[in-house]
């Protein structure tokens, strides 16, 4: 049974003032700027003030001759002429107002577009660039032939992560909380030879994988684990996958075979408070070639008197390859 059927996702206003002005040049500015002949001052003699020469009195003035009396006149009051305005121009005192302005990008919603894509990288390895503005901090769900983990958006909707490919042709789904789906395809040119096996899990329900490659022994050089530390051996290396901090988490293991001549996979499930007394389960999947085989899990678990033991699943590779075989 696939994973996704098995667990739960939760899924310048500006006014214009019109107007007329009148210059008047004035002739004093010509005048001003108008070349003045020179002055020559010459045969100046001094003359002394005194008594002989005080200038002669004049003769006084006639008094100004009397105005006629003009008869009084009514002056009737001047009707304003509404005529006149009315025959204006109408155009003439319209003020045009300005448009409205707007910058772009203030108060405006965010762009809702979702975008993905792939990228081939490294040992047949998936790069996912995953951007999606409206759902930012959010969980998603990553599945790619059947191998499901979680993740989290940035703050601004972004998510950059890997997913090591399990086919030639890689196709990617990420499913956002709503159940809107976004795809994507890449073609993996390094991803001949390529073999896998992978266990995967929900919540609580862990499991860990431990590789040994060419007899190797728990702890020494060839034992291969994310639980100890060991993520690289002789030849194979161990991915961990998934966000466990989001709600209802899809973690896995992935152990991507090298060149050993003998690896020997072996599970491991540890009895805790939370999973004791019931059923844990997850899956197992193997790919070889492009040729991906999905199998379930379901361990049940002691009491939780055994809470601090582990249970040990072993020839899980065997039985699998015999069932892809046959």
């Amino acid at each position: 049974m696939n994973l996704l059927r098995k667990l739960t996702l939760i899924a310048g206003t500006g006014a214009v003032a019109l107007g007329a002005g009148h210059f008047v040049q004035q002739k004093a500015e010509t005048r001003a700027t108008a070349d003045v002949p020179g002055v020559v001052v010459s045969d100046i003699s001094p003359v002394a003030a005194g008594p002989g020469d005080v200038a002669p009195s004049l003769p006084p003035l006639a008094a100004p001759a009397a105005l006629p009396d003009l008869p009084p006149q009514d002056l009737a009051p001047v009707a304003p002429q509404a005529d006149v305005l009315a025959a204006a121009d109408p155009d003439l005192f319209d003020v045009p107002v300005a448009p409205s302005l707007s910058v772009p990008g203030i108060g405006a919603a965010p762009e809702c577009d979702v975008s993905l894509g792939l990228v081939p990288q490294p040992g047949a390895m998936i790069g996912i660039s995953l951007l999606a503005p409206c759902h930012p901090d959010q969980r998603v769900v990553l599945n790619h032939s059947g191998l499901t983990v979680t993740a989290r958006t940035s703050a601004s909707g972004a998510l950059l992560s890997t997913l090591p490919a399990l086919k030639a042709l890689a196709q990617v789904d990420v499913i956002f909380a709503g159940g809107e789906r976004v795809r994507d395809t890449v073609a993996l040119a390094d991803f001949s030879g390529v073999k896998r096996f992978a266990v995967q899990w929900q919540a609580s329900d862990a499991f860990q994988l431990h590789a040994f490659e060419n007899g190797a022994r728990y702890g020494h050089p060839g034992h291969i684990s994310s639980a100890t530390g060991g993520m690289s051996g002789q030849t194979g290396t161990v991915t961990l996958l998934g966000d466990a901090t989001v709600d209802l988490p899809l973690q896995a293991e992935v152990y991507t075979f090298g060149a050993a001549a003998k690896t020997e996979i072996v599970l491991e499930a540890a009895i805790t408070q939370a999973t004791c007394g019931r059923e844990v389960l997850g899956e197992a999947i193997l790919a070889v070639d492009g040729s991906v085989k999905i199998s379930d899990l379901t361990l049940a678990m002691p009491d939780c008197d055994a809470v601090g033991d582990i249970l040990v699943l072993k020839n899980l590779l065997e039985d699998m390859t015999l069932a892809t075989a046959n």
